[in-house]
């Protein structure tokens, strides 16, 4: 009996340890991402109007690059719609390009979606920088003085590192909508900010 409970526990925490593993993840994720955006904020206070009027933005804390020629990005976040205080989704990035580049870096990247269509175009997955969308690196004015391409505006705030080439182009999304509650609302707060 004592060997067939013991079994019957390992099985049950066999089970539950890859969900708590998931719960940590996604709890980091919110944090750090809680994080990103006030420090986005301290840096440009002008980005506060931009995040509240825009439909909807995604926010990866901690975006890793690297590169000797041959390069590559990945990042995870979670993404938020308009008037919605938790977010929707989360969001992995990822990008791999040729050319003039060395070095590493960690950056958090925001992204400000326009218009509710450009917003669904992300969560379809599908959506890629195009090489003409460019990021502006957050500076006090920084997010007054910047203009939509192609539905979207994209801050970058370095953390560490230093790489000869900072450029998005090519950067991929996956969406992942995130479990809702019986309430209707998806089930990870809001950042405050």
């Amino acid at each position: 009996m004592k060997k067939k409970f013991r079994n019957v526990a390992l099985a049950v925490s066999f089970a539950v340890f890859p969900a708590l593993t998931v719960y940590a993840a996604d709890e980091d994720l919110k944090a750090e991402s809680q994080q990103a955006i006030s420090d986005f904020m301290k840096t440009d206070s002008t980005l506060k109007n931009s995040v509240s009027t825009a439909a909807g933005y995604a926010i990866f804390p901690n975006v890793g690059k690297g590169g000797l020629v041959v390069g590559g990005a990945h990042g995870k976040g979670l993404v938020f719609e308009k008037n919605n205080p938790s977010p929707v989704g989360q969001a992995t990035l990822t990008q791999a390009s040729i050319g003039a580049q060395i070095g590493g870096q960690t950056f958090a990247q925001l992204i400000l979606f326009e218009t509710p269509a450009a917003l669904n175009d992300f969560k379809s997955s599908k959506f890629e920088m195009s090489a003409e969308v460019s990021a502006v690196a957050a500076a006090e004015g920084a997010g007054a003085a910047a203009k939509f391409t192609k539905g979207v505006e994209v801050f970058t705030l370095p953390k560490k590192g230093l790489m000869a080439s900072a450029s998005i182009g090519g950067q991929k999304f996956k969406f992942e909508p995130l479990p809702v509650e019986p309430t209707g609302r998806p089930t990870t707060p809001k950042p405050d900010f």
